[in-house]
């Protein structure tokens, strides 16, 4: 069985990256949150990861941060200035922003020639959605052929889901479509299960078809560790350690399991990191 190593897979992306000519543009991403929320806190943490590439490839890195109480029309606005902007070569929006905004509308405001994350059908004319980015190179790591192979995708998400499901669809043997809500037991036929609920611990290791492969891209944070209602009351965030997790239960894996698995990839260490180092492929692509 083999544990996908993104990290490996993404040093080896930014390395190739390195020996490119360096695009000569910024880098723009925007955050809409209340500072001290958890959403907000977490967004951060991801971009971070973002700007710690940029500064690896010497690329300019910018970061717009909004009020949640700024309006859907003046962010629009503020998106479109950063498009007709020439000295911008991408722009990140990053997801999710707060529930009061019609998503779908404010992403249609990026410029398609710099959404380096491809998340409108107009900007995947010009690159891949991350996510099948991400699984080809998964794919290509494992030599795995998807002509004849039963392919089920759990999840049918802006980002993950709805994006590989339109990539698999003639390109294997049989695809199935599910959610979280569908009878999840059916995985047990799929060769390769691609999964982005964001449900810890959603799919055990003894749902899969023996020699399976699992590509996760959910995530959740989940409150571990002896907190009481008294820490839960006094907001003790100090006490109160998170950890993340996919929707994979890999810690299951026991000694009599493990030779049923082809691969997966683990969370942390899995897909996150190929997903960022692939931001920045879409980025040369995009100024090239």
């Amino acid at each position: 069985m083999l544990i996908i190593d993104g990290k490996k897979i993404a040093e080896e992306i930014i390395g190739e990256l390195k020996k490119m000519p360096k695009p000569d543009k910024m880098l723009a991403a925007v955050l809409v949150g209340s500072a001290g929320s958890l959403q907000a806190a977490q967004s951060e943490s991801f971009l971070r990861q973002k700007e710690n590439i940029a500064k690896q490839l010497g690329i300019a890195f910018h970061l717009y941060k909004y009020d949640e109480s700024i309006t859907e029309e003046d962010l629009i606005k503020e998106i479109k200035k950063l498009g007709e902007d020439g000295q911008i070569g991408g722009i990140i929006v990053q997801l999710p922003l707060p529930a009061h905004y019609d998503r779908d509308r404010i992403l249609t405001a990026i410029n398609p020639k710099k959404d380096i994350d491809a998340l409108t059908t107009e900007s995947r004319k010009y690159i891949d959605p991350l996510s099948v980015a991400v699984v080809k190179d998964i794919l290509k790591t494992y030599n795995f052929k998807l002509e004849t192979k039963t392919v089920a995708v759990v999840g049918r998400g802006l980002l993950v889901g709805k994006p590989i499901a339109e990539w698999l669809n003639g390109r294997c043997g049989k695809l199935l479509l599910l959610n979280s809500k569908s009878n999840i037991l059916e995985i047990k036929e799929a060769d390769l299960v691609i999964t982005g609920v964001g449900k810890a611990g959603l799919i055990k290791p003894e749902m899969l078809k023996s020699g399976a492969g699992i590509i996760d891209f959910g995530y959740s944070l989940v409150e571990r560790g002896s907190q009481t209602n008294a820490d839960r009351t006094q907001n003790n965030a100090e006490k109160i350690k998170k950890k993340l997790y996919g929707d994979f239960d890999y810690s299951k894996l026991i000694n009599s399991l493990t030779h049923q698995l082809a691969f997966y990839t683990p969370t942390p260490g899995g897909t996150g990191p190929i997903l960022v180092a692939e931001i920045f492929k879409n980025f040369y692509k995009l100024n090239s």
